[in-house]
């Protein structure tokens, strides 16, 4: 497809000066074109990608290419002022299904779900956004993907996208100048207009991450406790652990002794990872790491959890096994009163113990 495109030239008395200085032709209209050629209709596919420096016209031809779904998918993103971005979702859509898709693009954090768009981090807003794009059914395309978060942020938004999408079975068009999210979009085709060259890709395994697990105070807390589900406090005698990535601190676990009846017993306490960081399974891997030291160092590990992402991925989890199904706790057998007023899984690490070669796997991502 050949596309050309026009804008008019008014002439000035500076657009003459500049005609002069650098020899350029008179002319009544600057003019530019591209032959762009998408074959997507050859094979089906899920993530796609127009890349390139600014300037070569990627927005342009994602606008003649894909024009109207462009402007209305830019209505889309006007979000309520002083409204829970909750409500800016579409009103037939259930809280469950907003909840599963924010925490499916690394938005996991409620207390930050209950805040207008416009108090969220810029990370957060670009999470926030593709989760709104992805209630809409059909073709989603994201101009200036990334442009506005730090790149570490864009490499893992872009991951979580890339399970999101493949999961919903949707089909997602990035439209960007950065080159590094590329290898953790994993897209399955790429146009690069500044080349005029397009190309399917096979599809390969993302970058991998090694966290670094280390022991640590109680002061390292702060950082992660605004963005627990539950609540900021720490239990006194708490051991505490922190995970790192490229010397960043990204999650924090806790766990506490558990009192009752049969062998010695650690129960995870608080989890966290960082808002930038989610949306890999990040927190499930220092989880996974922290119950596997506890096993070696004989204890049982157990978990109880009322965030539906964490059910989930540990209901499908080798390494834990559930041993209560989602319930209301009642009084008489679980001195966690708090869990008397909303449904929470209890499961059990059954992964193997800690030892070079394990620690070496868990933290791997």
């Amino acid at each position: 497809m050949k596309i050309n495109v026009e804008s008019p030239i008014v002439e000035s008395p500076r657009v003459s000066q500049v005609r002069g200085m650098f020899d350029l032709p008179v002319e009544k209209t600057s003019k530019l074109s591209w032959n762009a050629h998408l074959p997507l209709h050859e094979k089906p596919w899920n993530l796609g990608l127009i890349v390139g420096p600014s300037g070569c016209g990627k927005s342009t031809l994602a606008r003649h290419l894909f024009g109207v779904t462009l402007e209305r998918q830019q209505d889309l993103l006007d979000w309520p002022k002083d409204s829970s971005i909750l409500d800016g979702f579409p009103p037939a859509m259930g809280i469950k299904s907003i909840v599963e898709l924010l925490s499916s693009v690394g938005f996991s954090s409620p207390p930050a779900w209950l805040r207008p768009f416009h108090v969220l981090s810029t990370g957060q807003q670009f999470r926030v956004n593709l989760a709104r794009l992805l209630a809409e059914d059909g073709l989603v395309i994201m101009d200036e993907f990334t442009s506005t978060v730090d790149r570490n942020v864009a490499q893992i938004g872009s991951a979580a996208l890339a399970r999101t999408v493949r999961r919903r079975k949707q089909v997602f068009i990035a439209v960007t100048c950065h080159e590094d999210v590329e290898a953790w979009l994993q897209p399955d085709w790429v146009f690069r207009p500044a080349e005029e060259t397009f190309a399917w890709r096979c599809l390969q395994p993302r970058p991998s991450i090694q966290l670094a697990l280390v022991r640590c105070k109680t002061s390292a807390w702060p950082l992660f406790a605004p963005h627990h589900y539950l609540s900021e406090s720490l239990m006194p005698g708490a051991v505490c652990f922190l995970a790192s990535w490229q010397d960043r601190p990204v999650a924090f676990s806790a766990w506490a002794s558990f009192v009752g009846k049969g062998p010695k017993t650690k129960r995870e306490h608080r989890t966290v990872t960082l808002p930038d960081y989610q949306g890999i399974g990040l927190g499930n891997a220092v989880s996974d790491a922290v119950a596997s030291l506890w096993t070696a160092l004989g204890y049982r590990a157990i978990s109880t959890t009322t965030h539906p992402a964490m059910i989930r991925s540990r209901s499908r989890s080798k390494n834990w096994k559930m041993h209560r199904a989602p319930s209301l706790a009642s009084s008489n057998r679980d001195v966690y009163l708090h869990a008397t007023t909303r449904l929470t899984a209890g499961f059990e690490y059954v992964g193997p113990s800690l030892d070079y070669s394990t620690a070496q796997s868990l933290l791997t991502i």
